[in-house]
């Protein structure tokens, strides 16, 4: 006898793979797109002396949200050009 229950659907195998593989997969990719914009990040505010966002990037994993924050802050504005008179 074959039961289908809705609420497991989402554990059937997703392109062939079982759930498990799925996730790992999805787990590796998220840790190198944090570990990636994280390293950015740290370096960006050990250069530019911020300790409190250099100990709050260091501590938190927010999957790449936080650093991409602290990156838009604290961006370079680009060189306003200044016309020779």
């Amino acid at each position: 006898m074959n039961i289908h229950v809705p609420i497991l659907a989402a554990f059937d195998p997703i392109m062939g793979l079982p759930f498990a593989a799925v996730f790992i997969m999805l787990a590796i990719v998220v840790a190198i797109w944090d570990g990636v914009w994280k390293m950015i990040a740290l370096w960006k505010s050990a250069r530019n002396g911020h300790m409190a966002w250099f100990i709050c990037l260091a501590i938190f994993n927010t999957a790449g949200i936080l650093p991409i924050i602290y990156i838009l802050i604290y961006r370079e504005k680009p060189a306003q050009q200044v016309a020779a008179a």
